[in-house]
């Protein structure tokens, strides 16, 4: 009687920890995406990538950079827009400013060259930045003046003659301006000086609020160096340095790539995706819970906690939810299930050993942690490389990517796993393993050969191969502008649209139409071979808007951009190859880092073949697609693999004596891992179709890549990359197992020669 009281006690203790982390998440999940920053695809806004060109014709230095850098900064304060993203990439500056509403103005107040000015209390204006040395401003200490800026003078004539002149006024005092608004007047508010313009009265030293940067009493005409003071702390001092050498640094921004959403536009936007998402985790929850039952509810709400910690990482870390965002999210899912999927089937087949519930739990977590962990490290080198090499957009991916692997582990492994124990530890389940898990006794063992055909299957695969690089290397690639330059045009009318209106519209614009493809009745993608400016952007969103009103999406790449996007993915694919058969090498064995990389090479071409027939559009998140889909082929593959290390030890103890053993181990280990290859692509496919058929059309391609990709992972996990470890391992048949390639064999031989006795 105790003792039953004891297990209810349990049970509901149970019970009500489920409930509370259900409660927790959901809650969590809604206040997490209330609090969300969304990037300019999902809200509407600008991101532009200026390069910063020396006006004098000198090399571009670090400091230049860092100093264009904070007057843009600077100017993006005072434009009040809510948490601009500004970075640095090389000798580019990246800007992004989401929800902003007067675009053209922005633009154009960013990308004017900063202005320094040596002006009077009433703004007439005596000397600019030439008088200067250009960037020479520094940061002086001493113990009598404290931190101080120290001024390089270049024309000291001029220098004097202004300073002479300002020291026989009243008012003896030089204003310096960085961006000086006509009419803009000095004055006092009795305890400082500064100046009002529409948003208050401004402190003239202010260098966060303020374009007067110093004002500095003048008794004598100087014809040298000078120095301004003013009790300033050292970040002051830096700051006010750093504003002015930006003011007299000779340079300029040149616009190298752009891309314009309206507000309505990215609102659509993130309408369709949430609904794509939302239906794709529903889907993902009811066939976990058909196959498996009470563990499939309990992963359930363990993709509701992951989901919910993941993005509180995402807004802690500062990120911006964008299309891309949301599909890392996607694929992360897909891996949050199938950590919880390899646990349960390790659990069912340790249940067909007639062990107790309590037994296969414990048994099947532990064989099931070194499969989890090298398949999410395997994909975490993936996200690495993508955020290393990738542009801002494939950067956002990778960040959501890398902490969705994190939280994966996290949740999945460890959460889920105690909630499990603790069910399983109220004995309530205890014969009743398929209400558990969905363990029936009496399920029939498959018998499939997955060895018997493999020299037809490769055969067939080499032939679709070659045919296929044939087709593209006479066909070609479509290539978006990411990989060629021009800009693309999306037309979102409230009335239905027409291809040859629209490209009549093109030739009034005086644009080279090079694709105009009908997205459905009412949208309309185009492809142009112009890099449209600023100016060009508007006339295009005014001229649709007028006679369609329409919204539309712009973007623009330039020459030099497409070269170093095509240079980062290349890079990105071949270091992603490297990393991994590295990490699978030192893990496994070279035999198995070969074979899987190979599978991963077939994957990517079926992938890249595929669209060159299709027609579909390649650009820089086709490769973030290909780069997942290798992340996610290589999860089944290390499955398979590890099973096959483990099968390989536990029947053979490594001593293979013939290729039919080899085979053996092979089939015994697909045969196991089949269904949970199976499981894993269909929950992940769900969430992905929903995109595909609900989704924006920003990402369409990038799912349909991720769908065939997922397809073709799967039959190369299954068909080729095992099949093409028997070809290589082979060579091994009858040798030491402990044996390592850096062994000498002749050394060996030598040594056991000694002379007199068998010499």
């Amino acid at each position: 009687m105790k003792k039953a009281k004891d297990f209810k006690q349990k049970f509901s203790s149970a019970l009500i920890l489920t409930i509370l982390i259900l409660l927790a998440s959901i809650s969590g999940i809604y206040l997490a995406i209330k609090n969300l920053k969304y990037g300019l695809d999902l809200q509407g806004g600008f991101e532009v990538l200026y390069r910063v060109d020396s006006i004098d014709g000198k090399k571009v230095t670090t400091d230049m950079v860092n100093s264009t850098y904070k007057i843009i900064d600077k100017r993006i304060n005072s434009l009040g827009v809510s948490e601009p993203e500004i970075s640095i990439e090389g000798n580019n500056i990246r800007v992004t400013m989401a929800g902003i509403d007067n675009i053209e103005d922005a633009r154009k107040t960013i990308s004017t060259t900063a202005a320094l000015t040596f002006r009077t209390h009433d703004g007439e204006l005596l000397m600019d930045s030439s008088v200067l040395n250009s960037g020479k401003a520094s940061v002086g200490y001493s113990a009598n003046k404290g931190y101080y800026i120290s001024l390089s003078v270049k024309d000291k004539d001029e220098f004097y003659k202004q300073t002479k002149k300002v020291s026989e006024m009243d008012k003896n005092y030089i204003v310096i301006w960085l961006d000086y608004k006509e009419g803009t007047v000095l004055e006092s508010n009795s305890v400082t000086y500064g100046y009002t313009d529409e948003n208050g009265f401004h402190t003239c030293g202010d260098i966060n609020n303020s374009n007067c940067l110093s004002y500095a009493g003048v008794k004598q005409g100087f014809a040298s160096d000078v120095i301004i003071e003013g009790n300033f702390k050292k970040e002051e001092a830096q700051g006010l340095v750093d504003l002015i050498n930006s003011g007299s640094m000779p340079t300029k921004l040149t616009e190298i790539s752009s891309r314009t959403v309206t507000a309505s536009f990215g609102e659509n936007s993130l309408d369709k995706t949430f609904k794509a998402g939302l239906i794709g985790i529903s889907a993902i929850a009811i066939l976990l819970i058909i196959i498996y039952r009470f563990s499939g509810l309990l992963a359930s709400i363990g993709i509701l906690t992951y989901t919910f910690i993941t993005l509180l990482l995402f807004n802690l870390v500062g990120g911006r939810l964008s299309l891309q965002g949301i599909a890392a999210l996607v694929i992360g899912i897909g891996m949050a299930v199938d950590s919880s999927v390899i646990s349960f089937s390790r659990i069912k087949e340790e249940l067909k050993r007639k062990v107790s519930l309590k037994t296969a739990y414990k048994n099947g977590s532990k064989e099931s942690f070194v499969s989890i962990l090298d398949a999410n490290i395997t994909t975490l080198i993936a996200a690495i490389i993508l955020f290393i090499f990738g542009e801002s957009s494939v950067k956002g991916f990778a960040t959501m990517l890398i902490i969705s692997i994190i939280v994966t582990f996290i949740v999945m492994v460890y959460l889920n796993r105690y909630i499990l124990k603790l069910f399983i530890n109220t004995e309530k389940f205890e014969g009743h393993t398929n209400l558990f898990v969905g363990y029936k006794e009496k399920s029939k063992e498959s018998k499939f050969d997955f060895v018997k055909h493999k020299n037809i299957v490769f055969t067939l695969v080499g032939l679709i191969i070659i045919a296929g690089c044939m087709f593209i290397y006479s066909e070609g690639l479509n290539l978006g502008i990411d990989f060629k330059g021009g800009s693309t045009i999306e037309i979102n009318s409230k009335y239905e649209l027409d291809l040859n209106t629209i490209k009549t519209d093109l030739n009034e614009l005086e644009f080279k139409s090079e694709n105009v493809e009908l997205i459905n009745d009412k949208t309309v993608y185009v492809t142009i071979k112009d890099v449209l400016d600023n100016e060009q952007t508007q006339k295009v969103e005014n001229y649709f808007n007028d006679k369609y009103q329409a919204t539309t999406s712009v973007g623009a790449i330039s020459n030099q951009v497409k070269k170093d996007i095509t240079r980062n993915a290349l890079k990105a694919l071949i270091y992603a190859c490297i990393g991994m058969i590295i990490y699978i090498t030192i893990r496994f064995k070279f035999s198995y880092g070969i074979s899987a990389i190979i599978a991963l090479i077939h994957d990517s071409l079926m992938v890249l073949i595929i669209f060159s027939f299709l027609k579909y559009e390649i650009n820089s998140m086709f490769i973030a697609a290909i780069l997942s889909i290798i992340g996610y082929s290589i999860n089944n593959t290390i499955v398979v693999f590890d099973r096959i290390r483990e099968n390989k030890t536990k029947l053979y103890k490594d001593k293979i004596k013939n290729i039919d053993e080899l085979k053996d181990i092979v089939n015994i280990s697909l045969r196991q891992t089949v269904s949970r290859c199976i499981i894993t692509t269909i929950t992940t496919l769900l969430p992905v179709i929903s995109l595909i058929l609900i989704g924006s059309h920003e990402i369409l391609n990038f799912n349909i890549a991720l769908l065939i990709g997922l397809l073709v992972g799967t039959f190369s996990s299954l068909f080729i990359s095992s099949q093409l470890w028997i070809q290589i391992e082979k060579r091994n048949i009858g040798k030491d197992p402990n044996k390592h390639w850096y062994d000498d064999d002749k050394k060996e031989k030598e040594e056991l020669k000694i002379k007199g006795i068998n010499c």
